[in-house]
């Protein structure tokens, strides 16, 4: 059995949608249904979800780079895992 699913949206965030999908060669309902699937198998997001912190800005560039770096093999680690 096939059900319909429904949400509302605001006009902005549909156009745009559309607009995306068509982009990809893909209508709504296959973006739509590609989200569900993954979803599904994630068994959660996709993707990551996260609260967004208010963030200090680095004191330098130095900083910075040793973030980005210490970020970056997190990552690598983690997909090693």
């Amino acid at each position: 059995m096939v059900v319909q699913l429904a949400t509302r949206v605001d006009d902005d965030q549909a156009e745009e949608f559309r607009e995306t999908t068509k982009k990809l060669g893909l209508s709504t309902a296959d973006a739509l249904r590609m989200f569900v699937s993954s979803f599904n198998e994630y068994q959660g997001f996709p993707y990551q979800v996260r609260v967004r912190q208010v963030a200090e800005p680095f004191e330098n560039e130095r900083e910075a780079s040793d973030f980005a770096n210490d970020l970056s093999m997190r990552m690598i680690a983690d997909e090693e895992g």
